[in-house]
């Protein structure tokens, strides 16, 4: 297998001959591409996810599943983590309806808050690859128009073209709003100076944690959809809501922030901090070490084949009675060897013999040898070096970064203990932000929403000027209040569209139609127009609560809706956490 192939393969199959794949091709009648990628699915699943792979063993998984678990959970790369990962999401898991797209938005969620650097490094290889493309549909003379783009590109875009769907008022037009999007497309990108269209503002929801905006690794929501914390800052930076320069250069200055840990002792043996003149002389000494052991300068007890290596280089190569001696030749033409004294004596001051045939190439081929192991030996240490320095330097890099705002407000157990730790320009430019009023790149006010620490149920949705009006009234913070006609207002309308987020029918994913779809759970005017008898539906599921024969949708005081089905099948939902 060339190098190239090798690098290009997929990690779990590094210590996999390449030809088990044609054997799977010859088994099973499939693909070489098809082989290959079950290979690294049923190899993952065994060595990467081994508990989802007992959990499909018993039934409480279906294929579809696995989808979110390798794509999501298994190229996390610290074994701690994403075993603590898997475990999360299949416990989260047991006893609910939970559809694989479901899964997906969790295991994502759980991944960017445990690896939210491999995350970022994931993303930002992503966003190398965006672009567009057109592939072929299964219907006749149909193409599907596909483009790669971040979730904030995407959202802003798909709500944009809705607007002006919605902005085409002729009676007389009977496209449905899909096809009246598409066409908008068509027209503003390919006869962009021929249509009547008017200029929209898109909507694009965005929640973003205090530790996210406060440089911590939470992560927050497009659309709906998680995104990296750091993702959240960018757009937030790119808005004008928070400002791009670094906002933890002034630690000291913030009488609030409390002490960072001492370093601790140094490392005497460390070369980290020494001066570059220390290292130079230190890399001189040790490859003067290596080459006087190479010379077997220090050869002897502890290491007898140096020595001997040595003490043979020193001799020079051996008399010819020595090398006759070696091949067994005890005689000669001449009679029987003389003894081996009385030749040396005879010889002592003869010429040197010349060398036997092979003698000099043997000698370079020593030569050779003898440089290639002293280069090897070079190499090794330096590996061992390196490496060494590399481990404590990402050790030293993962305890400056918990010593760093940006740590201390990640590992902060509340969000007040968040804000403790930020800096004071931090807090400001939080404050800033949550002072922003509507207009400009805003269509609305910056709300906070005050979140159950535990569950992560919303219990309040207000802004920093309700904050203030009830801190001087002395009033506590909460729902909105029961609206008194059929529509709810307009506090009433966020709240609840905050809280639940997508159509809460169980497994379902999407969106609370902005016009509508709030349901009563107790018709209205028995029932009151309040947070805790509305729920929001799609369009569908709306429907099928009042006119599907046989269910039974109930809502708790809690938010949690109970649906029945008609065969006594019961799944409960939660609003989703935040």
């Amino acid at each position: 297998m060339s190098a190239e192939r090798r690098v290009a393969r997929p990690q779990v199959l590094a210590d996999v001959s390449e030809w088990v794949t044609q054997e799977m091709v010859v088994a099973l009648c499939i693909s070489s591409q098809a082989a290959e990628q079950l290979l690294v699915r049923s190899l993952t699943l065994v060595h990467r996810l081994p508990r989802t792979l007992e959990a499909l063993e018993r039934g409480e998984l279906h294929s579809g599943h696995l989808w979110p678990m390798l794509e999501k959970v298994a190229p996390i790369a610290d074994p701690k983590k994403r075993a603590a990962v898997e475990q999360e999401l299949l416990e989260w898991m047991a006893g609910r309806v939970t559809t694989p797209a479901q899964l997906g938005a969790k295991a994502r969620r759980l991944g960017l808050a445990r690896d939210a650097r491999d995350e970022a490094a994931r993303l930002a290889a992503a966003l190398r690859e965006r672009g567009v493309g057109v592939r072929a549909d299964r219907r006749e003379g149909m193409a599907v128009f596909d483009a790669l783009l971040t979730i904030p590109e995407a959202q802003a875009l798909l709500d944009a073209l809705g607007r002006y769907a919605d902005a085409l008022d002729d009676p007389d037009d009977h496209r449905t709003r899909g096809q009246k999007m598409a066409d908008c497309l068509l027209d503003l990108v390919l006869r962009p100076g021929e249509n009547g269209l008017r200029p929209v503002q898109a909507q694009l929801t965005v929640v973003a944690g205090v530790r996210a905006l406060l440089g911590g690794d939470q992560p927050g929501e497009i659309g709906s959809d998680p995104v990296s914390a750091e993702m959240v800052r960018a757009l937030a930076v790119a808005l004008g809501l928070l400002p791009a320069a670094d906002a933890d250069t002034d630690r000291d200055a913030d009488p609030f922030d409390p002490p960072a840990p001492s370093p601790g002792p140094v490392d005497e043996w460390s070369t980290d901090t020494w001066p570059e003149a220390w290292r130079a002389a230190d890399e001189r000494w040790w490859a003067e070490v290596e080459a006087r052991a190479l010379r077997g300068e220090w050869g002897g007890e502890d290491d007898p084949p140096d020595d001997v290596l040595a003490r043979w280089w020193d001799q020079g190569p051996p008399a010819d009675a020595d090398v006759a001696d070696a091949r067994g030749d005890t005689n000669s033409d001449d009679g029987p060897h003389r003894d081996p004294d009385s030749a040396h004596d005879a010889d002592a001051d003869a010429a040197p013999l010349p060398e036997p045939a092979g003698w000099t190439a043997a000698r370079r081929a020593l030569e050779a040898a003898s440089a290639g192991v002293a280069q090897l030996h070079r190499t090794l240490s330096h590996a061992r070096r390196s490496v060494a320095d590399a481990q404590r330097a990402d050790e030293d890099d993962e305890a400056t970064w918990q010593r760093s705002p940006a740590g201390r407000v990640t590992t902060a157990p509340t969000d007040l203990d968040a804000l403790l730790a930020a800096s004071r320009s931090q807090r400001e430019a939080l404050a800033a932000l949550l002072d922003a009023s509507a207009g400009g790149t805003l269509l609305d006010r910056p709300r906070i929403a005050v979140v159950d620490e535990l569950t992560g149920a919303l219990l309040a949705l207000t802004d920093s000027t309700d904050l203030r009006r009830r801190a001087i009234a002395g009033l506590g913070l909460g729902p909105p209040g029961p609206t008194a006609g059929y529509r709810p207002g307009r506090a009433l309308d966020r709240f609840v569209r905050a809280r639940d987020r997508r159509c809460r029918f169980p497994g379902c994913r999407r969106r609370v139609p902005l016009g509508g779809e709030l349901d009563h759970d107790r018709p209205y005017p028995d029932g009151p127009t309040s947070a805790e008898n509305l729920t929001g539906y799609c369009t569908g599921h709306h429907r099928g609560k009042h006119q599907a024969p046989g269910w039974r949708h109930e809502l708790a005081a809690g938010g949690t809706l109970t649906v029945t089905t008609p065969s006594g099948l019961v799944a409960s939902t939660a609003p989703p956490p935040f």
